[in-house]
């Protein structure tokens, strides 16, 4: 199975402003989360095998943290011209059903994902209580067909670390999944031609 890689988007960067709905219709951004310690964007999706690998872990990680006051949130860029079970009723429904406790935003002109050069699914960026990029990479090493235990080991360390005002440390792995599946057109200039793409 073919897979895209984050960009890897420089460490300090600070977090780009999203207004965005949920299913419901309810708008939600980033200053929404003022106050919190930390601020964890996740961009996913419904069909993908590496963000359903890893779902389950993703609805733990975020309840945990969020108990820690930490500020969590999804959003799926994904064009449902291409995927319509990626749509906002399929969004609902998946969010009900794997009881993700974070909202789970649609980014229907990809604005979103192309400001923090989101590639692929899933793809994690954590920010820290300035709003600055301390962490973007893997969850942990666990992949479809893999064997690696899901266990969220390197998302919960960088978590950990931020909530104890402790670097967070190298080397930051990137994650691999699906890529985010592009409108006609709106392919930004970070995804160098020929960057690895799954056909999922």
């Amino acid at each position: 199975m073919a897979a895209t890689a984050s960009t890897m988007l420089p460490l300090g960067t600070a977090a780009p402003d999203f207004h965005l709905p949920d299913a419901t219709g309810r708008l939600v951004s980033r200053d929404d989360f003022a106050g919190h310690p930390a601020l964890l964007v996740m961009f996913l999706c419904n069909h993908c095998p590496y963000v359903q690998h890893v779902a389950a872990e993703v609805a733990r990680l975020a309840s945990d943290y969020q108990a820690r006051d930490v500020g969590v949130v999804g959003i799926s860029s994904n064009d449902v011209a291409q995927h319509p079970e990626d749509g906002a009723v399929q969004m609902a429904e998946m969010a009900t059903s794997l009881g993700y406790p974070f909202p789970y935003l649609y980014d229907e002109t990809q604005a979103v994902a192309i400001a923090y050069h989101a590639a692929c699914t899933p793809d994690f960026f954590l920010f820290d209580a300035g709003r600055r990029l301390v962490y973007r990479g893997q969850l942990d090493g666990a992949r479809p067909g893999n064997a690696v235990p899901v266990s969220g080991r390197d998302l919960r360390a960088a978590l950990d670390a931020v909530l104890a005002g402790r670097p967070v440390l190298e080397p930051q792995r990137p994650s691999l999944g699906c890529s985010i599946k592009w409108k006609p057109g709106n392919e930004p200039d970070y995804i160098a031609p020929g960057h690895m793409a799954s056909s999922s």
